[in-house]
């Protein structure tokens, strides 16, 4: 199911965040839930959450249950939802809440961090698409007539520069259809589920995507289960809960593995090491963790450390592009008007 809202855009998960954590404050407050989202709705001068609002607090009035309510306004995660129906029959919803706040807030970040690492290349290389193209359609055109004033013509790679641009020119509506179907494929691989679907096949195929998609799944799980643990399940139900977070089917095969090695009386340490979950450092502390009865706490210090190695993996990619884009539009640029420039530079020194 797509969660959505009143005007039918994807919750983010900022927006989620935000939401629990004014849930988890009031509560904190000695304030019910009810009485609670009056109060923001009261508070609230945006169009799009005046009618959720209304809308949880008719069925709360009706339920007493904000689980039932979240759950039938078909607007929020199922994760979300059942970790709220564990908050109401443990009585612990204002830690639920808090936590969710803090996961959320976790998803948040490692998507501004995937976003920057793209974005930034994507524009780079846009622009030296821009630059390269008005070089050949529009500076090259200009130097032929120089060369043509002079008495001769462009010969070897000046002259197929120069045919490229006049190319480029004259069927110029197609290379603009093409940009804005690249463009229309783009929008599909990284907005629609199919699409990310696609590149996530695709990324598997490389060592560095696949090692950014495995360490995603693993912050992700680690959070979850975070989560889950200190609102007082088993492994088993977390395993459970924290399954339904994962849209990754090649990370969806070690989290099978590790389910079918739990039910069959394994350690939860040892099937997350056996099933490839954890590996290293992260197998030893989860070891720890189980060993010392602070696991919960454990899976949100490795959920933590994924996240920072995320950031890391993402801002040495921008610290390798930046240099490496502007080297290589320096050079192109430059491979250009050389080709053009030392031909120029010769004939004008024989006059």
């Amino acid at each position: 199911m797509k969660h959505t809202n009143a005007l039918g855009k994807a919750f983010s998960s900022i927006e989620l965040a935000s939401f629990c954590g004014q849930v988890a404050l009031i509560l904190k407050s000695g304030i019910s839930t009810l009485e609670g989202l009056n109060i923001m709705l009261e508070d609230t001068f945006s169009p799009e959450e005046e009618p959720l609002l209304k809308a949880l607090i008719e069925n709360m009035e009706e339920t007493g249950s904000l689980y039932q309510a979240l759950a039938e306004s078909g607007m929020f995660p199922s994760y979300m939802t059942h970790m709220v129906q564990i908050g109401e029959e443990t009585g612990t919803l204002d830690e639920v809440m808090a936590a969710l706040q803090t996961h959320y807030e976790r998803e948040d970040a490692v998507a501004k961090s995937i976003r920057s690492a793209v974005t930034y290349p994507m524009i780079m290389t846009g622009m030296m698409v821009v630059v390269i193209i008005v070089l050949l359609v529009k500076v090259m055109p200009l130097f032929n007539q120089v060369f043509v004033q002079l008495g001769t013509e462009m010969t070897g790679f000046s002259r197929v520069l120069m045919n490229m641009g006049t190319t480029i020119n004259r069927y110029s509506i197609v290379f603009i259809s093409l940009l804005v179907l690249l463009a229309a494929l783009i929008l599909y691989g990284t907005r629609s589920q199919s699409g990310r679907k696609l590149l996530r096949q695709l990324g598997y195929k490389f060592a560095f995507s696949k090692a950014v998609y495995e360490e995603l799944a693993s912050c992700r799980f680690a959070s979850g289960m975070a989560l889950t643990l200190s609102s007082g399940l088993n492994p088993e139900r977390s395993m459970e809960l924290v399954d339904s977070l994962n849209d990754d089917p090649f990370f969806q095969k070690k989290l099978n593995d590790c389910q079918n090695r739990i039910n069959e009386g394994t350690d939860l340490t040892d099937a997350l090491f056996a099933s490839g979950i954890f590996t290293g450092m992260y197998a030893r502390m989860a070891s720890i963790g189980s060993k010392t009865g602070s696991m919960d706490q454990v899976m949100d210090t490795i959920a933590s450390l994924y996240q920072d190695n995320i950031d890391n993996r993402m801002n040495n990619i921008l610290a390798t592009l930046e240099p490496t884009l502007v080297i290589l539009l320096s050079l192109i640029v430059g491979a250009i008007l050389l080709s053009v420039m030392l031909p120029l530079m010769g004939i004008m020194s024989g006059l």
